[in-house]
């Protein structure tokens, strides 16, 4: 479709009313695609256009190298960027779209050989639709997020690489949190979403509006709920930490690789001991995997070969006898990667006594999460395994998250 229009337009001779128009059909055609990125890739001798769907990048068309100019002017104008500026990286956002479903559309433009590339993110808010259930929550883990969020005060915190939901997952509590008798004030790097009823603040370097110097002002807005985009030094950390003690809930997400690691992290951060203990309500360590297609779910019996080499990876515990799992064959409805949309995998780690005195003691992370493991926390690689017994992703992808 892009490529018949393309060739089309060019033989009119290019006019920059198809300019308007293709890139209006490239955002369409990625939001059809479920993409949450389109990347524009100048190369040699043409303009590589990319979508990643479902957390990978693929190739979807390449344009001809004389389009290059004008699709990058057409985009910054649409994000209020500067035409004239090409040497400097810029930022912005604009939105498409109906009223009924409208995508914000966050815009990254940055120098490269040859020449500018531009990343647009398409920020669809689906986050009304999620649920902790619709996210991939298990009931157990679901009803311990849920009893950490109604605790008036202390911290929620989710933790993660770039890319494994951990926004997503704040919003999806800020909505079940967010009722006419709170006031709740978010400052975010940048804002993701537009929430209504939620007062949201974007940092600003440029006028020093920092996560640290923001959270302060914050608090002299009466919120009963803060959430802070990321816990990135120890200065955040502390005023974060002192507001959960001061009968404020903070809901925060920081890097870590898994939920037990955060507690020692926030010891690097130069934070007590006994306010770590005191303060964290709950972490949550997550991961996001592909789902298998509905349409061309397939079931897949190991052999005995493969399974005695999953069990020498993930343990004879968590392998259980189980010898049937499920791929996608690949179909229409998920462009045959048997993939189609993407479930969090996760481990909700809620410090009880045996936790607190264990951080109390400094104790490191791998000790933490035994003491967690043996309370019954389901790890990264227990909830992945079971979503794979249960057909909801493959092991394949279990495995990639457990080796990333």
């Amino acid at each position: 479709m892009i490529q018949g229009f393309v060739e089309e337009e060019l033989a009119k001779g290019g006019a920059a009313v198809s300019i308007i128009k293709l890139v209006s059909l490239l955002i369409d055609e990625a939001q059809e695609m479920r993409a949450s990125d389109i990347h524009f890739d100048p190369q040699r001798e043409t303009l590589r256009v990319r979508y990643r769907i479902d957390g990978r990048l693929s190739d979807t068309h390449d344009l001809p190298r004389r389009l290059h100019a004008e699709i990058i002017s057409r985009i910054k104008i649409m994000a209020g960027l500067r035409t004239d500026e090409h040497q400097a990286p810029q930022d912005g956002r604009f939105r498409v779209g109906t009223d009924a479903r409208p995508i914000d559309v966050r815009v990254s433009v940055v120098p490269t050989y040859h020449g500018e590339n531009a990343v647009l993110r398409l920020l669809s808010d689906n986050s009304e639709m999620f649920n902790l259930s619709s996210l991939g929550f298990s009931a157990e883990n679901a009803e311990k997020i849920s009893e950490a969020i109604r605790k008036p005060y202390g911290m929620i915190l989710a933790t993660g690489p770039t890319g494994s939901g951990k926004t997503t997952t704040l919003y999806t509590l800020l909505k079940i949190l967010n009722t006419k008798d709170v006031s709740i004030i978010t400052i975010e790097d940048p804002v993701e979403y537009a929430v209504d009823g939620i007062e949201q603040i974007q940092v600003n370097s440029r006028s020093g509006l920092a996560f640290a110097t923001g959270l302060r002002s914050i608090l002299r807005q009466d919120p009963n709920i803060i959430m802070v985009g990321e816990i990135r030094d120890a200065e955040t950390a502390g005023i974060a930490v002192n507001t959960a003690l001061t009968g404020h809930l903070v809901l925060s997400t920081i890097h870590t690789n898994d939920a037990a690691t955060t507690l020692p992290r926030l010891l690097d951060m130069k934070i007590e001991s006994y306010l770590i203990a005191s303060t964290v309500n709950v972490a949550i360590g997550q991961r996001l995997v592909r789902k298998i297609c509905e349409h061309c779910k397939t079931l897949l019996e190991i052999t005995d070969a493969e399974r005695k080499s999953l069990k020498s990876i993930i343990g004879a515990e968590i392998m259980g006898r189980t010898n049937e799992f499920y791929f996608g064959k690949g179909c229409d409805q998920c462009g045959n990667t048997g993939y189609r949309g993407r479930v969090g995998i996760h481990e909700v780690l809620v410090p009880n006594e045996s936790i607190r005195e264990a951080v109390l003691k400094k104790a490191s992370a791998s000790e933490i999460k035994k003491i967690a493991a043996k309370q019954g926390m389901i790890t990264l690689i227990e909830d992945g395994f079971i979503k794979a017994q249960n057909g909801i992703t493959t092991i394949e992808e279990v495995l990639r998250m457990l080796y990333e």
